[in-house]
This record gives C-alpha cells, sequence and structure tokens, in this order.
C-alpha cells in the first residue's frame, strides 16, 4: 500500500513529518519491546521511503483491517528528534502536528503537559480558539466546575447528574453508545510478566473455567444503569451490532434480558463456597462504583472479592506483569473488530495480560485479517468469539453511555462513539 502524505506538516518541535519520520514511527510500533502496537502492524513486512512525501507498506498477506489500523494509535506519527531525545521518557512531553499554511488548523502548540493535570492548545493565528482540556477525575468537581461556567463542556456525565443537568434547563446533553466495552479481566497463565513463558497460577478462577463461569454469570446488572455508572449496553458481543463486522446474532445478546439467570442454572457443582480473591479497579469514583456492584452481586453467589483501588498507570504495569488476579478494565474500541479483539485474544497479541492460548482461535482471527468479504468475515468472528466467550479470560460487562454536557449556546456539538472530544463544527452563539 502506499500512502501520499501532506505537504508541510511539522510536528511542535520543528521536525519534519516526511517519509522518513513516518517510517520511523511505525517501525517503532512494530518492534519496540513490549509496543502494545505490534500485533496491530504484525503483517507489515517493511515500511519504504518512497520519497520526501510516499512511503510504502510491505505485507506478508492481505490485511483488511490496515487502513482502519492506520487511523487509529497504530498510525499515529511521533517526532524522531522527540523519542530519541526523551527516550523512555517520551510520554512525559506531548509534542503534537502543526501545519503550516493550513486554514482550517492553523499552527498550535502544546503549552503544558498531561502530568499537570491540563492541557493547553494554543493556536498561532489570535483569531483561532484556544483550547484548555482539564483532567478532573471526580464527578461532582467536574459538574460543579460546569455549572460554575469554569468549563464550557463536561466529558463522561454520569447518568444520574445527566437527569439533574436536563432539570436546570441551561444546558445541553449529547450521549452516544461507545465502540469499547468494560470488563473483567482474568488472569489465567501470567505468572512473572505478559512477555514471559506461561505459568501455573494454581488457583480455581485461573484453572477452573466453571468457577470463571459462575463470576460470569453473577456479574450482570439487574437494570440499565447500576449504580449511576453508565452501563448502556451488555457487552456480551464486545463490539457495537449496529457498526461492526463482528456482530454475531441478536440471539447471543439476548442473554441480557434474562438477568440474573435462575440459581439453578448456575454451575455450582465443583464450584468453592465462600471463594475470594482480589478485583483491581482503577482509583476513580466510577471505577471504584462499578468494583462495589460487581462485589455485591458475586458476593450472591458466594465469591468474597476484594477490591483494590490502584492508580491508573500502575494497574496497567501491574496487569502486564502478573501482578493482579482480576482487573476491571475497559477498552476504548475502533471501527474495526480486529483492533477490538486480535491484539486481546490470540496468543501472541501484544495486549494478552492475560495469556490465555488456543490455536483454533488464532487460526480463526488470522483468517478473518485476510479476507474483505463482510459477510465471511462476521462468520469468522462468531466462531472466534464462541469460543473465547466460553474460555471467559475477559468477562464481558457493558458498553459505556458516553454523555457530554454544555451550554445551550455552543451549537454543534455531538458525542461520538469513540469517546474523544472533536471541537470541529461547533461554534458559539
Amino acid at each position: 500500500m502506499t500512502i501520499k502524505l501532506r505537504p508541510g506538516v511539522k510536528f511542535n518541535d520543528g521536525t519534519a513529518m516526511d517519509a522518513e519520520s513516518v517510517k520511523f514511527s511505525l517501525d517503532r510500533h512494530r518492534t519496540l519491546k513490549g509496543s502494545n502496537r505490534a500485533s496491530e502492524l504484525a503483517p507489515v513486512e517493511a515500511v519504504e521511503v518512497v520519497d520526501p512525501r510516499t512511503v510504502r507498506l510491505r505485507l506478508k498477506a492481505p490485511f483488511s483491517p490496515l487502513l482502519a489500523q492506520l487511523t487509529d494509535r497504530a498510525g499515529m506519527p511521533v517526532s524522531p528528534t522527540a523519542v530519541n531525545k526523551l527516550g523512555d521518557k517520551f510520554g512525559t512531553a506531548p509534542v503534537s502536528r502543526r501545519a503550516r499554511g493550513n486554514s482550517r488548523s492553523g499552527w498550535r502548540r502544546i503549552a503544558s503537559s498531561s502530568s499537570s493535570r491540563r492541557i493547553i492548545s494554543i493556536p498561532r493565528r489570535r483569531s483561532s480558539t484556544r483550547s484548555i482540556f482539564r483532567i478532573i477525575p471526580d464527578d461532582n468537581v467536574r459538574l460543579a466546575n460546569l455549572r460554575s461556567g469554569d468549563i464550557d463542556v463536561m466529558h463522561m456525565v454520569s447518568p444520574t447528574d445527566a437527569t439533574a443537568i436536563k432539570r436546570e434547563g441551561r444546558f445541553e446533553l449529547s450521549n452516544v453508545t461507545g465502540l469499547g466495552y468494560d470488563g473483567i479481566t482474568i488472569n489465567l497463565r501470567n505468572k512473572t510478566g505478559k512477555l514471559n513463558p506461561p505459568g501455573d497460577l494454581g488457583t480455581p478462577l485461573a484453572n477452573d473455567p466453571r468457577v470463571r463461569e459462575a463470576l460470569e454469570l453473577s456479574d450482570r446488572p439487574r437494570s440499565a444503569q447500576p449504580g449511576g455508572v453508565g452501563w448502556a449496553l451488555h457487552a456480551g458481543l464486545h463490539a457495537d451490532p449496529a457498526r461492526s463486522a463482528s456482530s454475531s446474532t441478536r440471539a447471543e445478546s439476548a442473554r441480557a434480558a434474562t438477568w440474573p439467570a435462575p440459581r439453578s442454572s448456575w454451575p455450582t457443582r465443583g464450584t468453592p463456597n465462600g471463594y475470594g480473591f482480589e478485583l483491581t479497579v482503577v482509583n476513580n469514583p466510577r471505577s471504584r462504583r462499578v468494583g462495589e456492584v460487581i462485589q455485591q452481586m458475586a458476593r450472591e453467589a458466594g465469591f468474597n472479592i476484594t477490591l483494590r483501588a490502584q492508580e491508573f498507570a500502575s494497574a496497567l504495569t501491574d496487569n502486564d506483569d502478573g501482578k493482579h488476579q482480576t482487573f476491571q478494565i475497559g477498552w476504548s474500541g475502533r471501527v474495526d473488530p480486529d483492533g477490538n479483539i486480535h491484539q486481546i485474544q490470540t496468543c501472541k497479541g501484544s495486549l494478552n495480560a492475560t495469556l490465555a492460548c488456543d490455536e483454533k482461535i488464532d487460526a480463526l482471527l488470522n483468517r478473518a485479517r485476510e479476507v474483505s468479504d463482510v459477510d465471511q468475515r462476521r462468520g469468522l468472528y462468531r466462531e472466534a468469539i464462541d469460543l473465547f466467550t466460553a474460555r471467559r479470560n475477559i468477562i464481558y460487562l457493558y458498553h459505556q453511555n458516553y454523555i457530554v454536557a454544555f451550554p445551550k449556546n455552543l451549537k454543534g456539538y455531538k458525542a461520538v462513539p469513540d469517546g474523544l472530544i472533536r471541537i470541529k463544527g461547533t461554534s458559539w452563539n
């Protein structure tokens, strides 16, 4: 595949975003030790510089999700200058891109880093709008800032707050079901780190699929919005059936209508009564509430869950290192089902922290990468879904409902399924 680059684009540190920098970025994603992008680009055999504005990707095999992968993290170029200068500290100093002479975007610079809980995008032209993104983890503090006018747009509004905001009449609300999912990742074989050989954890949860099945049947909300955490849609499909080629039949998602399952159907034979384990959750109010709901529901099935709240980045590292028994974590979602499944569920997937492995699943998902016919891909995904949902290294819980609130005089804003904030097309009345 040959890619033509737009002229005149530079990173904010002055480095040209040319074919050499794109090759550098793609090769880094493909080969960096521990790269989460590696399996997303696994079919790419080589990246070649044709000329300063042309890049050619040579593939080992047909790869139908390639364009979708390149529209997301795997295709995000990074400044070679910043990478070489900062090394493993690269993520602490964001460097964006700017387009010279582009009347729509102008030149922008980042005025502060995400570590300061505030990111300022400053335009190079005075007539453009300065954007400030504030990181406020607490729902109540975000809501107070919206009501006081200190912020214009509030992202991730809780359902209970949305009801109150709508009643006030001062704000508009936009909501959409997300592409991704939230679930419980269960460590099956990761004893010393996902890059090391698998080992026997020696726990019923890791070794007995019946125990995981009992946990899954207990972790089902009794309403659409349990505890006000924003659960929108049962994620048994873990990819939005309205948009994704991985959709299985509606019969699979119809399980949602039977929650909670009758106790007579629970696989209690061989399941230990009062079995306890630790569930790690991200240390923010919403994730803690989700954990508490899971803890309460699972208690009815004989599971004694201890909750452990942990800072997000540390939790991700510990999960990769095999330090978690279970981890309540989400996936932001991709437009192609391959991006929601392959790197998480295949044996050598770069995001397979559970170290679950089934060569039959690998064969189905690898074949789905090679075919372009949507119906054929759908059939392959149905087969794979049946297999990996049965082993339950991930218990898919729900799709998030993204709710955004903003003043009525802000026109044109719409929530989008990937959960990102886009202000293009908005205006103040």
